[in-house]
C-alpha cells in the first residue's frame, strides 16, 4: 500500500532500498513463448526540490500540493517492487504541468530543477526508469530549448505537456516553434490533461459523487486538444510529429465519425482551410495509452487506430488499473503481433530504448 507517509518521504530515499526491491519476484511477460520487454508510457513522479525553487512565489502552494498528492512519488524500492509485480520492465515517468502561469525566469528555474531531478532519478535504476522532460510551454521557444537540452544532454525521452496552455489550444500558431523542434528531434510528446474540469468549462457540472471532475473531464480535455490539432491543421504543418495522448486518447477514437460529419453537416462552421485528410484518418498518426479498462474498449481503439498506435499506460502510482499487462494479454481479438506492439514494441521503437 502506498501511503501519504511514504509519498512525502520519497525525496529522502530516491536511491535507497533497491537491494530489497530486487527480492520481489519479477513477473516475466511472454507472448507466443517469446519474452517481451514491457514499457509503461504513462506513470507519474514529482521532484521534491520544486518546493525550494517556488518558495515565496505564488506557485509554492501548487508545488506543495503536487508533492503531497497520494502516490505521486513512492520510495524507489516501492516503485521497482511494484513494477516487478506488475510485469513492467521500463517506466517512462512524467510530471503533470502546473507551472504554465509562471513568469519566464521562474518557469526556467522550475524546469531546470525538474529535468535535472528526472535525470538523476533515472540513474537510480538503469534500464528500468526513463523520463519525459518537463517544458515551459507558455514560452514556446524556451520549451523548444528545454526539449533539446533534455534529450541531447540529460538523456530524457521526449517531453510531457498539458493539453492546453491558459486559454490557448495546442494548435495555436504560437506553439509552432515547439512543434517544429519536436519534429526535428523526432521526439515523442506525451499529452496529459490538467485542471481539466476548469479549462473545459464543465466544473459546475462534474461536482458531487463519482470523481467526475477526473472521470469525465480528463478524457474531455484530451479529446478537445486532439480535435483542434487535427482540425486546425497542426498535424498537416508538422506531418512527422509524434504525439501520445493519455487515457486512450479520450473520447476521440470512439466518436471520430462525428468529427468527419461535422463540416458536411454544417459548412457555415467550417469556413477557410481545413485538414487535408478526413479527420478520422489522423487517428492512424496519433498514439494513445492503454487505459481503456475493458477488453472491448481496447479492441475498439485497436480497430479504429491500429494496435501499433497503442502503448501500455498504468497511471502509476494511481491505482486505476490492477493488471495492465493482463488487460492486453487477455484481450482475445489481439494477435500476438498486436500484443507485442502494445506491451512494449512500439514504445521501444519510438523512444529508441
Amino acid at each position: 500500500m502506498i501511503t501519504r507517509r511514504t509519498t512525502l518521504g520519497a525525496g529522502l530515499c530516491m536511491g535507497c532500498g533497491l537491494r530489497r526491491a530486487n527480492a520481489t519476484p519479477r513477473r516475466e511477460v511472454r507472448v507466443g513463448g517469446r519474452r517481451v520487454r514491457t514499457v509503461d508510457i504513462h506513470c507519474h513522479c514529482v521532484i521534491p526540490g520544486i518546493v525550494d525553487v517556488t518558495a515565496g512565489t505564488p506557485f509554492e502552494k501548487a508545488a506543495r500540493r503536487t508533492l503531497g498528492i497520494r502516490g505521486q512519488n513512492p520510495p524507489m524500492e516501492q516503485r521497482i517492487a511494484d513494477m516487478d509485480a506488475q510485469g513492467i520492465d521500463v517506466e517512462v515517468m512524467s510530471i503533470n504541468a502546473w507551472w504554465y502561469g509562471a513568469d519566464r525566469d521562474l518557469a526556467r528555474r522550475i524546469i531546470d530543477v525538474q529535468n535535472e531531478g528526472l535525470m538523476k532519478l533515472r540513474q537510480t535504476a538503469p534500464g528500468r526508469l526513463e523520463c519525459f522532460a518537463s517544458v515551459a510551454l507558455q514560452f514556446p521557444e524556451l520549451a523548444a530549448e528545454q526539449l533539446e537540452v533534455g534529450m541531447r544532454q540529460q538523456g530524457l525521452r521526449g517531453a510531457a505537456i498539458g493539453c492546453s496552455v491558459g486559454s490557448d489550444e495546442l494548435s495555436h500558431p504560437r506553439f509552432d516553434p515547439f512543434w517544429a523542434k519536436a519534429e526535428a528531434l523526432d521526439a515523442l510528446i506525451f499529452l496529459h490533461p490538467q485542471d481539466s474540469e476548469t479549462v473545459t468549462g464543465v466544473a459546475t457540472r462534474v461536482k458531487g459523487y463519482g470523481h467526475l471532475d477526473n472521470v469525465i473531464a480528463n478524457p474531455l480535455e484530451t479529446t478537445i486538444a486532439l480535435s483542434h490539432l487535427i482540425m486546425d491543421r497542426t498535424l498537416d504543418k508538422f506531418p512527422k510529429l509524434r504525439l501520445c495522448a493519455a487515457h486512450g486518447g479520450g473520447y476521440l477514437p470512439s466518436y471520430a465519425g462525428r468529427l468527419d460529419a461535422g463540416c458536411p453537416e454544417q459548412p457555415s462552421s467550417c469556413v477557410g482551410p481545413g485538414p487535408k485528410l478526413t479527420p478520422s484518418a489522423y487517428l492512424k498518426r496519433i498514439y494513445v495509452d492503454s487505459l481503456l479498462f475493458t477488453s472491448e474498449g481496447l479492441r475498439h481503439v485497436a480497430a479504429e487506430m491500429g494496435a501499433s498506435q497503442i502503448m501500455i499506460g498504468t497511471d502509476y502510482a494511481f491505482p486505476w488499473v490492477k493488471d495492465p499487462i493482463g488487460h492486453v494479454l487477455n484481450t482475445p481479438t489481439l494477435s500476438d503481433k498486436d500484443k507485442i506492439a502494445i506491451l512494449g514494441g512500439t514504445a521501444t521503437r519510438l523512444l529508441r530504448l
